[in-house]
């Protein structure tokens, strides 16, 4: 099974900048959408923001204007830029993705989790 390993969490002040990286660990035919979804302590898993293959790209009301969801098909790789970030974001970040390996294997992986505490 293809595992997604996440990288760039960490602690910031209120009105900082993160980075979250998810990189397929091994060799992929293709990848469909690429999720993130974040869960707080207490609280159910949400989807922060999606990107299609074609681009095309989906944000949760609370992080629209300041978050950014990229991909690159050719490195196969997701990233997820916050900016502006608040208390509220603070959670387990965790990113998702589908898609075929090189044996055009089905997968549908999820990253280990990245924690984002933002201090205020």
């Amino acid at each position: 099974q293809v595992k997604l390993v996440e990288s760039g969490g960490g602690l910031v002040r209120t009105g900082g900048s993160l980075r979250l990286s998810c990189a397929a660990s091994d060799r992929i035919s293709s990848i469909n959408a690429v999720d993130w979804y974040r869960q707080a302590p207490g609280k159910q898993r949400e989807l922060v923001a999606a990107i299609s293959r074609g681009g095309s790209t989906h944000y949760a009301d609370s992080v629209k204007g300041r978050f950014t969801v990229s991909r690159d098909n050719a490195k196969n790789t997701g990233n997820l830029e916050m900016n502006s970030l608040k208390p509220e974001d603070s959670a387990v970040y965790y990113c998702h993705a589908a898609g075929r390996d090189v044996f055009l294997r089905l997968f549908d992986s999820w990253g280990q989790g990245t924690q984002v505490t933002v201090s205020s």
